[in-house]
């Protein structure tokens, strides 16, 4: 081929003389950092290495490492995204049809804890002693040695919040528990101590598969976006979607009450088409169609905030902070604007701001466990945790102009949708934040409520309930390199990349130290460490098939 029929006819599959190519022709060839990359890709290797100093305590010996970076964004890392999409289907699938209790009985006390307790509480009353004569310096004192026993605490096995030595001396605001009158009534049962489900013909033991959505705002196209902007309630989505995650506490709460024992969950949340969250579960056990769809008519959450319908200040007219005062003024009057407390005082709001609710739209299903239906909605459960909440609600290069345009009307009421209490958005309604300092700038937050590509959906996108595995994701990430590690010894296969248990000191760095390599180069060196592992675990999985393969055959195979 000549030089002249690379450029029509593309680059040859064999070896290509460079010399005779033009620079034109050149800028087709393949760049050494994208077949780097592409293959780090192909082995499932972190293409974005972190550099860490690990030091050897005992010889002093010092390595600098790559260390995968551990994002759970396709866009950034898709070997690390993958990988970690993969953990979370093993925590799904060890905790959807369990049939033992995952409950552990916490252990009992010690004689060495009981002892330290007692020692902290005679701190906390010569804490409450010293602070009513006044002496700061006795109080300081005394909060250093509690913070020693709390440290010591920790180290004996003690776990759960200590209480603090400053109890707070307000009282938390009590509202009406009352129901609302449209709200339909649930049934009340006592909550047993279990979590797995019911048995059923003596051998089945089924679990549930939910969706919930929200309601509707306005008609849309097959693509999600408003056929009326006009019309759609855009300031509605946007509460509805900042207070979501509040919504479904409160619907495992009425689910718990109702059915009358302790449900587990694990579910994802995602947006759909319109930009509005839905969300997914896998519950343990069974739940009638009937039970599950009335607790969701029931199931509301009512925001007990200052009125935020339309804003006081806007542009340049907004609140001014008042350095002698410690607190924010109105640009004009130089008045202070109402603290948080003040705005949500009981007798200040008649009605809650806003009120959540369910659509109408409940997906129940049964599966049974071990069959291929559940492994298939594991997968849908987890499909789009390695995808942005923009890119799983469609907003990608494929995005119609009418669904942009949805994007931003909604993005702009979420810019004006105050997402906690210490949201700076607040200083535009005329009301002082929870926990106001000068640094803030009025109408900005750096929450992620408010970027546009999270569509007000701020919150973890994977929610489990504590006894659902009684596992974290640490204790599954354990258990894997548990199982590489067992399989290894029992074949007998001894790692290439083995080395000393330690003891290891680990050290970050920095750009610019001598002693690490560049990226590229660490990138080549995990790829490398990468095909050793698999050649071992390779030698090790013929050498456990094969019982007369020695390790040393299998190793050199």
């Amino acid at each position: 081929m000549t030089p002249s029929e690379y450029l029509t006819n593309g680059l040859p599959d064999g070896p290509i003389d460079q010399s005779a190519l033009s620079r034109a022709q050149k800028a087709l060839l393949a760049l050494s950092d994208d077949v780097a990359q592409q293959l780090a890709e192909d082995h499932g290797v972190c293409v974005r290495p972190l550099a860490l100093r690990r030091i050897e305590l005992s010889t002093g010996r010092v390595d600098v490492v790559p260390v995968p970076c551990g994002s759970t964004r396709e866009d950034k890392c898709p070997p690390c995204a993958e990988k970690a999409r993969r953990l979370r289907m093993v925590q799904c699938r060890q905790g959807w049809h369990l049939e033992d209790e995952p409950i552990v009985r916490p252990a009992d006390p010690t004689e060495a804890q009981k002892e330290l307790m007692a020692v902290r509480a005679d701190l906390h009353a010569a804490h409450a002693l010293a602070r009513e004569a006044g002496d700061e310096t006795e109080c300081e004192n005394i909060a250093d040695s509690v913070a020693d026993i709390d440290a010591e605490l920790r180290t004996l096995g003690v776990r759960g919040r200590l209480a603090p030595l400053d109890a707070p001396g307000q009282l938390p605001i009590k509202r009406s528990t009352r129901r609302r009158q449209d709200a339909p009534n649930l049934p009340r049962r006592p909550v047993e101590n279990r979590t797995v489900g019911t048995v059923y013909g003596g051998r089945y033991r089924p679990s549930t598969f939910l969706t919930l959505t929200l309601d509707s705002y306005g008609r849309v196209d097959k693509n999600g976006a408003a056929l009326d902007p006009d019309r759609y309630d855009y300031r509605r989505a946007a509460r509805d979607a900042v207070h979501f995650p509040k919504l479904l506490d409160r619907f495992w709460q009425n689910t718990r009450r109702c059915v009358g024992w302790d449900v587990q969950y694990f579910g994802t949340v995602e947006p759909q088409r319109r930009g509005a969250p839905h969300f997914h579960a896998a519950i343990r056990g069974t739940i009638s169609r009937a039970e599950l769809r009335m607790i969701a008519a029931a199931t509301y959450h009512q925001v007990w905030w200052p009125n935020h319908d339309h804003p006081t200040y806007s542009g340049d007219h907004v609140p001014r902070w008042d350095a002698l005062a410690s607190a924010w003024v109105d640009p004009d009057t130089r008045a202070l604007l109402p603290t948080w407390d003040e705005a949500t005082d009981p007798d200040a709001l008649d009605a809650p701001a806003h009120t959540v609710t369910f659509g109408e739209q409940v997906h129940v299903k049964g599966i049974l466990g071990g069959t291929e239906e559940a492994g298939r909605h594991i997968g849908y459960l987890t499909k789009y945790l390695t995808k942005s909440v923009g890119q799983a609600a469609g907003l990608d290069d494929t995005a119609t102009s009418r669904q942009r345009a949805h994007a931003r009307r909604l993005a702009a009421e979420l810019a004006v949708t105050p997402c906690s209490p210490q949201c700076p958005i607040w200083l535009l309604y005329g009301v002082q934040p929870k926990g106001s300092r000068s640094s803030m700038v009025p109408g900005v937050c750096k929450g992620k409520a408010h970027r546009p590509e999270h569509l007000g959906i701020a919150g973890r996108r994977v929610l489990v309930s504590r006894k659902w595995s009684n596992k974290s994701l640490a204790d599954h990430r354990a258990e894997r390199s548990a199982f590489v590690r067992q399989l290894l010894a029992k074949a007998g296969v001894q790692p290439a990349y083995a080395v000393d248990d330690g003891p290891f000191e680990w050290e970050t760095t920095k750009a610019g130290d001598p002693d690490v390599p560049p990226r590229p180069v660490l990138l080549l060196h995990a790829i490398h460490q990468r095909q050793r592992w698999r050649a071992d675990y390779d030698a090790a999985v013929l050498a456990a098939t094969d019982p007369d393969c020695s390790a040393t055959e299998s190793e050199a195979a």
